[in-house]
């Protein structure tokens, strides 16, 4: 387990970069899919493997592909989990394990174009992060680490602005 101590001495370095050249804190980060597979799919490039996403059933899939909006909600409990866990051992309380669940739901008429009312989106998202500890953790910490958390969460505030999509045309094979 890193302790408070050992995660300080790793950061300080790029922390210390970052003060003194703090453009350099500007992070690049990058997905990318294609369509290579079968029907209406999108096959992303993942850090474990490609992933063929495709429709939900509630838009006419078949449960077949991956869900984009699972795979929005995973990124948000891998980064709620990776920042709760290092906000933690920062804050030296003593978490020895924590399950991680992101919940959210669409409304399909949204998506399928039948009501242009309907918000088109996954929301509202929560996550709840249940955390075991060997000793007493009062409630006043539980609070900061939460606050924290969504504080220092990357993916988490991402979803504070839609993304830009353009569609640029290349020469056809």
């Amino acid at each position: 387990m890193t302790t408070a101590a050992e995660l300080r001495a790793l950061q300080a370095p790029v922390k210390q970069r970052y003060r003194e050249d703090p453009a350099a804190a500007v992070t690049a980060l990058r997905g990318a899919g294609s369509f290579t597979d079968h029907g209406i799919t999108c096959t992303v490039r993942t850090f474990a493997g490609p992933v063929r996403a495709g429709l939900h059933r509630a838009t006419g899939g078949d449960g077949t592909d991956a869900c984009s909006g699972d795979m929005l909600l995973e990124a948000v409990a891998a980064c709620a989990g990776v920042t709760c866990r290092s906000v933690a051992t920062a804050m030296g309380l003593p978490l020895t394990g924590a399950d991680v669940e992101a919940t959210g739901s669409f409304d399909a008429t949204g998506t399928l174009g039948i009501d242009r009312t309907a918000e088109v989106g996954v929301s509202p998202i929560a996550v709840t992060i249940t955390v075991a500890t060997s000793e007493a953790v009062d409630d006043t910490a539980l609070a900061k680490l939460a606050e924290l958390t969504e504080r220092y969460c990357v993916v988490g505030r991402s979803l504070r602005h839609p993304p830009t999509i353009r569609v640029v045309r290349t020469p056809a094979p």
